[in-house]
């Protein structure tokens, strides 16, 4: 039997890079338009309560956030460590949640008006008099729907 030898190795062809940039710049771009961007920074800290009925909601379009908490660790040293309220990128008092309401009903439709829900976004550990305040001046902005954030837990402690 006769064993045949190649006499020549050849060598793999090179790969053209010349559409790579193309394809990085199409994953970019995917990327760019499918995420969505934090809208309000937020400033103060909270752990949400736990709770074991919970649903969520069906149009978050509709959805107005007050998030209530202890101020950011670069916020402490200005303005301490009580709760305080946060009113889209600011730090706000309960006489304000008025003009925020109003301001919030007019960035939406006139039909979805009546279905704007505020959320509370509360600390577990935050005292019920200034929630207490906050839903008594959502009573005044007649903001009747209110939906507290809570996170699931498994069961009961």
């Amino acid at each position: 039997m006769a064993v045949m030898n190649k006499k020549g190795k050849k060598e793999l062809p090179a790969i053209s890079t010349s559409s790579l940039p193309d394809v990085i710049y199409m994953i970019l771009f995917f990327f760019m338009v499918s995420t969505s961007m934090r809208d309000q920074e937020l400033l103060v800290r909270y752990k949400l309560p736990d709770a074991t009925e919970v649903s969520k909601l069906e149009k978050k379009s509709l959805v107005s956030y007050i998030h209530i908490g202890q101020p950011s660790l670069a916020m402490q040293a200005k303005f301490g460590t009580a709760p305080r309220i946060q009113l889209n990128d600011s730090y706000k008092n309960t006489k304000d949640i008025l003009d925020f309401v109003a301001a919030e009903r007019d960035k939406l439709n006139e039909a979805d008006r009546a279905a704007m829900t505020v959320c509370l976004k509360a600390d577990g550990t935050t005292k019920m008099g200034i929630i207490t305040d906050v839903k008594q001046e959502l009573r005044r902005a007649n903001a009747l729907k209110i939906n507290y954030a809570a996170s699931k837990s498994l069961g009961y402690y």
